[in-house]
């Protein structure tokens, strides 16, 4: 390995004990391939299995913890304990490559497709339909205070279950405009009880989900089982979330003892559209909030050995990649063994079978212009 590239590679050990081998982690990514009945396919299974050798840890895909918080098509569930060997097996697949596995869990709120929910009614905070959103502009209907306990307790439900399926630990899926930012953004929430209004209502849902993961962990865990938390940092609505919001959040979450904050990004060195008057990135901002409290995960097109390098140097915790992976599943042991010339930055249209993507991936990939870099 080039010794410059030893940064990447440090051990860390986390809040809840467990040790990362290195400093880079598998993004999540929805890849659209579950078997109807909400189980892990065969195509998931190997797609993560050949992805998770080289990294210290791999965050899945969301999994939903609510019926009606289902997000997309092909998503798998944690929902229902009858889900528990299907997730044990992807839990399984990937321990087995060295990497520590990490099970997304969510719900999709307003962002659900209603054909994917129960009788087709989706809900959020309130009842404002999605400005940004892919699927459906339909009205979603406000959930009442027992439906939002009810949530909450699902989100426990969830982490019992990755606990029993042999995950390493969970990840609060709290960003992309799913329901937990719901009801953090103004846009979305404009609610007039305990969960909404001021900042400090508006966190009330989010950290209440919080407090019920840490709650069912010290209750369940037989060996150390780690806390992340994901959050997307601004908002491009207006009323929405500004950096200025996101910093209250985070100082607040960092007091939870959780084991990462993970930002959700397209591009490591985006700047702030409002909220603070700083010309630094998000995420150099986030580091210095909160950084010194707990680990920062950074992420966002970082395709080299040098953006990677580059990324950790100011001073984030961990380096997340995503599409790079899907076009490199040897991105990490390339680095490691002094071949990171090697390392392929652009997709070629046929190596799906040979990446071993699941179709329902690949066709979203090469049919969506952007997205990846891809030659033709």
């Amino acid at each position: 390995m080039n010794p410059k590239y030893t940064p990447l590679f440090k051990p860390i050990i986390m809040r809840s004990g467990i040790q990362l081998d290195n400093r880079v982690v598998m993004a999540p990514m929805t890849n659209w391939s579950s078997n109807p009945d909400g189980t892990v396919s065969d195509d998931e299974i190997n797609y993560y299995a050949r992805r998770a050798k080289g990294v210290s840890m791999v965050v899945t895909a969301c999994a939903n913890v609510s019926a009606n918080g289902k997000g997309f098509h092909g998503e798998f569930g944690s929902d229902r304990d009858d889900l528990i060997p299907s997730l044990r097996r992807l839990a399984s697949a990937i321990k087995e490559q060295g990497a520590k596995a990490v099970l997304q869990i969510f719900h999709g709120g307003r962002m659900c497709p209603p054909e994917l929910v129960p009788n087709g009614e989706i809900v959020s905070a309130s009842a404002v339909p999605a400005e940004q959103s892919a699927g459906s502009n339909q009205v979603p209907r406000a959930l009442n205070e027992t439906e939002i306990q009810s949530i909450i307790r699902d989100f426990g439900e969830s982490t019992r279950r990755a606990i029993e399926a042999g995950f390493d630990g969970v990840e609060i899926h709290g960003a992309n405009g799913y329901l937990i930012q719901q009801f953090f953004s103004p846009h979305s929430n404009r609610r007039e009880d305990q969960y909404g209004g001021s900042l400090e209502k508006r966190l009330s849902f989010p950290i209440a989900v919080v407090d019920e993961v840490k709650k069912v962990v010290a209750e369940n865990k037989k060996q150390p089982f780690l806390v992340g938390y994901r959050f997307s940092p601004e908002e491009p609505e207006t009323p929405g979330i500004t950096m200025a919001d996101t910093l209250a959040l985070i100082d607040v979450l960092a007091s939870k003892e959780l084991d990462y904050l993970h930002v959700s990004l397209m591009e490591f060195w985006s700047t702030p559209r409002r909220g603070v008057e700083d010309s630094r990135s998000r995420l150099e901002i986030i580091q210095e909030k909160v950084g010194e409290s707990v680990p920062v995960i950074g992420v966002g097109s970082i395709h080299t050995a040098d953006d990677a390098l580059k990324a950790i140097q100011t001073g984030v915790s961990m380096i997340a990649i995503g599409r790079e992976l899907i076009i490199d599943p040897d991105w990490v042991e390339k680095v490691r063994q002094g071949k990171e010339s090697e390392i392929e930055t652009k997709l070629k249209k046929d190596a799906g079978s040979r990446l071993v993507v699941p179709d329902p991936l690949w066709q979203k990939i090469v049919n969506t212009p952007g997205w990846f870099p891809i030659e033709d």
